[in-house]
């Protein structure tokens, strides 16, 4: 009785008007309302399915794969929301959470904004924020049942927590809610990105918020977070690295976005400029220690972190970001700021996504609190998924033999047939040729495009039918959109310079988590490098063994130090090489 009277109190206050913003981060309201909500959170999960895992496998959907809709939520920054309905209802449906949708329908109309695509959710809410709070769509054994999971929300915003609910009765979907123990996971959408392939990034925030003392109502360590995404997520490899600085909420979707499952576009400030060390340090750690799905190094493109009128988070600037897109079938929306920097972002999208449409919306309305236009859209998969999945062909001096090109194909229903589309040349027509099962690896469509001569690029995409007549492609742009690599002539013999034994300047400096450190070997030795306090007393061993001629990264986690100045020193033989470095909590 106790606990149902304390919940009362928390939803009115949290709700008592629905068209009031909310910010992105905690206000101080609700950090008062926070440990009592931690009592009460349980009573608010209007479970309609099940708190238990799924008792298929299941796959988390990349960003770039189809969807049936995208959700955002009417109560603020209209004018940015009119711009994403307006792009996003020629790609899907979009589902309109309010609280009218009669006063909705009027502003879209006003502003020559078809509604024949839109779905009005009334239910209530609390924020704009939707990526943070809304669901997140699975499929079971890959591509089978579509299925809605729901974490409990880093808010103290019960009606956002239950928006979840709502959209997947909205899109007959079993909803899945990790809202009890030993399920229970707190989580937010902006600080999770996934490959769609089982591995996840996020930032650290996703082991404080579940945190008993968070105050949400967690109680897991990283092994139970580990546990809970594997079996609600299909997430087997979670890769979490340190918050940055001067990014207030920690949301990874601030500076990071995989444009497919091998590449990573990381935001870049200028050299040592406010988050800039740490997301380099973030980057250069990740690098180091995983491959793609494929196997192979993750690709990266850098985008810009532009300046707020010559000022950055450091110096009191806005958190100018263009990492904080949203892909919407072939349409992909940035955040612009009305700067110089705008046409240069533009610019790396379209190269990176050829075919797509790259639409660019002003953010300047909400980009003060944190957020642009990822963290007020979320994606909602298909109901029938045609799975391609392909690494794009690498350049080749190859001019003899042909270009293999396999690719993962998969539906419920089979696949009837695959086709390899190919071309030298955007004004020629595109050839095609059939493509075939591989007998050595199941769910495996291969095709060869023929060799060709030394200055040629080769431009190809994919398609797929499945038994049941769903058709799809890869890009999911083409054939406007499309892969391509070149044939370059034979590679000279490159000579470097051998570098001189040196201890790099560590970053980021000061250090607050994973710090990169680089070093350069004259020739192959044993490396002792350790920190050390200023009286000399080694802390930890960083390396101690022999490595190889050239640079090399090497990496230490400093979150557990106490803040201090300490000492970075790098032994091969009797000579020292020593940097200070300054640890903060």
């Amino acid at each position: 009785m106790f606990r149902s009277l304390l919940y009362t109190f928390i939803l009115t206050i949290a709700c008592f008007n629905v068209n009031a913003q909310m910010d992105h981060w905690l206000t101080p309201g609700e950090m008062q309302q926070l440990p009592l909500y931690g009592l009460t959170r349980g009573n608010s999960a209007a479970t309609t399915s099940s708190v238990l895992p799924p008792s298929s496998n299941v796959r988390t959907i990349g960003e770039w794969e189809e969807i049936q809709g995208v959700v955002v939520a009417w109560i603020s920054y209209s004018g940015m929301l009119r711009e994403i309905i307006r792009n996003a209802r020629l790609e899907c449906k979009v589902y309109v959470v309010c609280s009218n949708s009669q006063t909705v329908i009027n502003d879209l109309q006003n502003n020559n904004i078809d509604t024949s695509n839109v779905v009005f959710v009334v239910t209530p809410f609390n924020s704009v924020w939707s990526r943070d709070y809304g669901p997140w769509s699975v499929y079971t054994n890959d591509v089978d049942s579509l299925l809605t999971i729901d974490w409990i929300y880093n808010r103290v915003r019960p009606n956002d927590d239950a928006v979840s609910v709502a959209i997947a009765n909205a899109i007959n979907s079993p909803l899945y809610q990790t809202t009890s123990a030993p399920w229970n996971l707190v989580n937010t959408g902006g600080n999770f990105m996934t490959d769609g392939f089982g591995t996840a990034f996020s930032s650290n925030l996703i082991l404080t918020d579940n945190l008993p003392s968070a105050g949400y109502g967690g109680t897991q360590n990283a092994s139970g977070i580990d546990t809970i995404v594997k079996h609600f997520m299909g997430i087997n490899r979670y890769i979490r690295f340190p918050t940055l600085p001067y990014d207030a909420i920690h949301h990874i979707d601030m500076h990071l976005k995989l444009l497919n499952e091998e590449t990573l576009l990381v935001g870049q400030y200028p050299p040592g400029v406010a988050d800039g060390p740490q997301i380099e340090a973030n980057l250069q750690y990740i690098l180091a220690n995983y491959n793609s799905v494929y196997g192979t190094p993750y690709k990266v493109i850098r985008m810009p972190m532009p300046d707020d009128n010559g000022t950055y988070p450091n110096t009191s600037g806005r958190y100018f970001t263009y990492t904080n897109s949203s892909f919407i079938n072939k349409t992909l929306i940035f955040p612009l700021y009305n700067i110089p920097a705008d046409t240069i972002a533009l610019r790396i999208y379209k190269d990176a996504l050829p075919g797509y449409n790259v639409v660019g919306i002003n953010s300047l309305a909400s980009i003060g609190s944190l957020g642009a236009l990822h963290c007020i859209t979320k994606e909602l998969g298909t109901a029938d998924p045609l799975l391609i999945s392909h690494q794009q062909l690498p350049n080749s001096t190859d001019t003899i033999n042909n270009y293999t090109v396999d690719a993962r194909i998969q539906h419920r229903s089979g696949i009837a047939n695959a086709t390899l589309y190919f071309r030298t040349d955007t004004l020629q027509p595109w050839q095609s040729v059939s493509m075939s099962t591989l007998s050595s690896q199941i769910n495996y469509w291969a095709s060869a495009i023929p060799a060709q001569t030394i200055g040629t690029r080769i431009y190809y995409y994919i398609e797929a039918q499945s038994n049941s007549g769903k058709h799809q492609v890869r890009p999911i742009s083409a054939p406007t959109g499309y892969w391509y690599f070149d044939i370059t002539g034979v590679t000279g013999i490159v000579t470097s310079e051998i570098p001189a034994n040196k201890l790099e300047i560590a970053f980021p400096n000061p250090s607050k988590g994973i710090t990169c450190i680089p070093i350069s070997l004259a020739q192959n030795c044993n490396v002792v490098v350790g920190l050390y306090d200023e009286t000399g007393r080694l802390l930890f061993p960083i390396q101690n063994g022999n490595l190889s001629k050239g640079k090399h990264k090497l990496f230490m986690n400093t979150e557990s130090i106490a803040s201090g100045i300490y000492l970075i020193k790098m032994s091969i033989g009797t000579q020292n090489y020593i940097q200070k470095i300054a640890i903060r909590f």
